[in-house]
């Protein structure tokens, strides 16, 4: 290396996620199932407000905290979504769910402060804290009877002492979605002890078995609550590649938010923000056909993979990712690797979620049937 580095980016582990994607790569015919991502492009009537926004030159800078028609978009589709009332000024625009995660850690944790992640999780949120000097403690989902359990004495006893709490739900990587008791009796504790709760909502709409929408923190919390709910447009409107969020926080936060994200980016593109309302606008009966289409994929990878003696896994309550263990392998990394090489078939190690991800593989099913059952076909092979 030419210089030195600031100590804890020198430290940040590289994705193994990114390591299977980068030798799929170089594969020919690999199924690529490793990334949070469907196969669909992004509906026409998003793309054609984008068109329209660059011909109105919608190009130029634009307040940090967001356009302010996609902020009252934005707080009115919040309050509409939750029934209770969200007004403009908690509403900050980003260019993702991960910039949003970034900007709420910088707003609230000092050098040393210990943030409570419970895992396993996306890597990314736990090294945002730690790239902020943060202490990160990791409170496990454990499988039990077929299902994904959190332990709430296990997560109070680890909140002692902590500055803040992240919790995504429903959960990548496991499915796992809080239900309504178990985030009351979390919000009561953080609100009593003056916990912070950053809460990652990126699927709330990607739910299942009759739901349409999983419990959140937002029906609870009154305005000036220490909660800051993080969405995207990525899943719910297939924009990943678009790079557009929002943040719900309190209200003295808005101009904190506005100038870090001045020091970060300066804000998301004024083009892809007007495209942004109009997703918001018209875009329901998508979310509801893609809620739709993914319980089915769900239940096809469910049924082949269960199937499997060698196989456990269960079945997820929201976002579109299968979890699952295969009994005799405890080197999720390797193992990965081996399936790639022999199935042709990329998926995300476990471990990539962290330690307690270990002994898990994570199979992204927002593509389309065919290609699920190719891969299906491929994966039997390998794992029967």
């Amino acid at each position: 290396m030419t210089a030195e580095i600031n100590t804890n980016v020198a430290q940040l582990a590289e994705s193994q996620i990114r390591q299977i994607m980068e030798l799929g790569h170089r594969m020919e015919g690999v199924i690529p199932l490793w990334f949070g991502e469907g196969d669909e492009p992004t509906p026409d009537f998003i793309k054609q407000a984008a068109v329209q926004a660059l011909a109105e030159d919608k190009t130029f800078y634009v307040p940090n905290s967001g356009v302010p028609e996609l902020r009252q978009a934005i707080a009115e589709y919040m309050t509409t979504l939750y029934g209770r009332p969200v007004e403009m000024d908690r509403i900050t625009a980003t260019t993702s769910g991960m910039h949003g995660i970034m900007l709420a850690y910088q707003t609230i944790l000092d050098p040393g402060d210990t943030v409570v992640i419970v895992g396993p999780i996306w890597p990314n949120a736990v090294h945002a804290a730690e790239v902020l000097s943060a202490q990160v403690r990791v409170v496990a989902l454990r499988e039990v009877d077929g299902e994904w359990t959190i332990d709430l004495d296990a997560l109070f006893d680890a909140l002692n002492g902590a500055k803040a709490l992240f919790i995504n739900s429903p959960n990548n990587p496991t499915g796992w979605m809080a239900e309504c008791a178990e985030l009351e009796a979390i919000f009561a504790f953080c609100r009593d002890h003056g916990i912070w709760m950053v809460c990652d909502d990126v699927y709330a709409r990607l739910v299942y078995d009759g739901r349409t929408l999983a419990p959140s923190v937002a029906q609870m919390a009154e305005p000036d609550d220490r909660v800051i709910v993080i969405n995207s447009f990525s899943k719910n409107w297939n924009m990943t590649g678009w790079r557009l969020g929002w943040i719900t926080a309190p209200p003295d936060l808005l101009q904190t938010l506005a100038k870090l994200t001045e020091y970060n980016i300066a804000g998301p593109p004024t083009f892809v923000q007007h495209a942004g309302i109009v997703a918001l606008r018209d875009g329901e009966a998508h979310v509801a056909q893609s809620r739709a289409a993914f319980e089915e994929r769900r239940d096809l990878v469910f049924r082949r993979l269960s199937s499997l003696n060698r196989i456990g896994m269960a079945k997820p309550k929201g976002a579109f990712y299968a979890f699952f263990s295969v009994e005799g392998e405890a080197n999720s990394l390797a193992f990965a690797k081996r399936i790639l090489h022999d199935a042709g078939v990329g998926l995300a190690p476990g471990t990539a979620f962290g330690d307690v991800g270990e002994g898990y593989l994570r199979l992204c099913f927002a593509v389309r049937p065919a290609l699920l059952n190719q891969a299906m076909d491929r994966l039997e092979r390998v794992l029967g």
